[in-house]
């Protein structure tokens, strides 16, 4: 069974294979895989406020303290400060115990190498067959002794370092959405202590409200209270604070495209580009390809997921890299997707120049899109389906190249995701319908 996702590991708390059987066996497994023993394997935990990770972090600590770890937990922080804290704290693996934007059932873990990124997947293959290598035991009872450590005023110091003072900003009113999420003790406070008045939402968690209808996933809610306030902008982030997506004065939402466009432009300006290029998915609209162009900005593609954003980039020497969905990474922060990071950033480029939200970000125009999700049971080859690929075929045919057609698998649900970009808003969502409808007769 195939354990790794795009983002870890992925799937109801309580079920195969975030049961406490595996997840113990996951915890050693982890130990058993490193690649030298000179010393304690250290490793760092954080999670978020799903009332799943307490005993999900009881069970990795069992397994990773049966085979020697030594297990620091830090308890709710976000995960770019696993990351951070990984990789600047001598530890040799950080663990986040999270679904991200998924609902409070959902959970996950995400695993952190020595210098705080991602896995790589050939480590990743190495923990599954460790896992189910059925000729040793898997840990049993409580886990032996590990420390409780807040190390998140840490953390909060190198986000200072992205904006350490505002000037033209001092006194503006922004309103902040946590999805009462990991973000809910650092991100309120860090902004009001730079001189921003901060009005906060989504920062009473209860274990089960992460996510629910707040955050980066439900902006209705921070549009109406940016518009309500007269505040100058509104940011939200998701359960685990790895992405943002921000919304402008009037309540219009600014996603990672235009995030990208914004700081693309900014690094530019700055000769803080190298390679003159930014990284982004697949996914990400046309309409930044085109804008980026216009300034002389390479857009370089790559599969879904941020790990695969970090790898290109890492690869081409680049320094930003995102996703539509708010994941922005820029290499001299973190090479991990970071939305209190990405927010500062954002907020340094509206102090300097002056510039409102609004204004900044209608420097991306968009061409139409849409997004499809539609259930299925298994992921087959679409091509070996007649009528959901003579319904592709139909619908490329229509676009005459002046759009793209984009059908692929979620890597951490049962989805498959179709999205549509052309000239005309009804009819682009009417091409999608008719994919879809085919896909849930045959595949649902």
């Amino acid at each position: 069974m195939r354990l790794f996702g795009t983002d870890g590991i992925r799937g109801r708390a309580g079920e195969a294979p975030l049961d406490p059987k595996t997840v113990a066996r996951v915890g050693a497994s982890l130990a058993r895989a490193r690649e030298t023993s000179t010393h304690p394997f250290r490793v760092l935990i954080g999670r978020d406020t799903r009332e799943s990770g307490p005993w999900i972090e009881q069970a990795l600590a069992t397994g990773l303290t049966s085979e020697g770890g030594q297990v620091v937990s830090t308890g709710v922080v976000p995960t770019p400060a696993v990351a951070y804290l990984t990789a600047t704290g001598g530890f040799d693996a950080g663990v986040v115990i999270s679904a991200s934007h998924n609902p409070f059932e959902d959970n996950g873990i995400k695993v952190f190498s020595p210098s705080g990124e991602k896995l790589s997947e050939r480590t990743e293959k190495r923990i599954e067959s460790l896992v189910h290598d059925d000729t040793w035991p898997t840990p049993q009872g409580h886990p032996r002794a590990f420390t409780h450590q807040d190390l998140s005023s840490t953390y909060a110091a190198h986000l200072r370092t992205l904006l350490p003072e505002v000037t033209r900003l001092k006194g503006t009113r922004i309103v902040v959405d946590c999805a009462h999420g990991a973000t809910v003790g650092l991100a309120p406070a860090l902004l009001r202590s730079l001189g921003l008045e901060v009005d906060a939402i989504g920062v009473t968690p209860d274990g089960r409200n992460i996510n629910d209808h707040c955050g980066s996933m439900y902006l209705g809610a921070l549009q109406r209270r940016v518009v309500e306030t007269g505040a100058a902008l509104g940011i939200a982030f998701d359960g685990d604070g790895d992405r943002t997506l921000l919304v402008d004065e009037r309540g219009q939402i600014v996603d990672g495209d235009a995030l990208l466009l914004i700081l693309a432009d900014d690094l530019h300006r700055h000769g803080r580009l190298p390679g003159q290029a930014v990284v982004a998915t697949i996914m990400s609209n046309i309409g930044l390809e085109l804008a980026l162009r216009a300034r002389g900005i390479r857009l370089e593609r790559c599969a879904v997921g941020d790990k695969y954003v970090m790898e290109t980039m890492r690869q081409q020497g680049l320094a930003l890299g995102g996703e539509q969905s708010g994941h922005v990474i820029v290499a001299d922060h973190l090479m991990t997707g970071d939305g209190i990071g990405t927010a500062l950033q954002v907020l340094r480029v509206l102090d300097s120049t002056g510039a409102s939200l609004s204004t900044l970000a209608s420097a991306l125009v968009a061409y139409p899109q849409t997004l499809v999700n539609v259930r299925v049971r298994e992921r087959v080859d679409l091509k070996t389906v007649p009528a959901v690929a003579a319904a592709l075929s139909r619908v490329e045919a229509r676009l005459e190249g002046r759009g793209r057609l984009l059908v692929r698998y979620s890597g951490t649900e049962p989805l498959l995701r179709i999205m549509l970009e052309g000239q005309q808003q009804d009819e682009i969502a009417a091409w999608a319908e008719e994919i879809a409808t085919e896909v849930r007769t045959h595949l649902s």
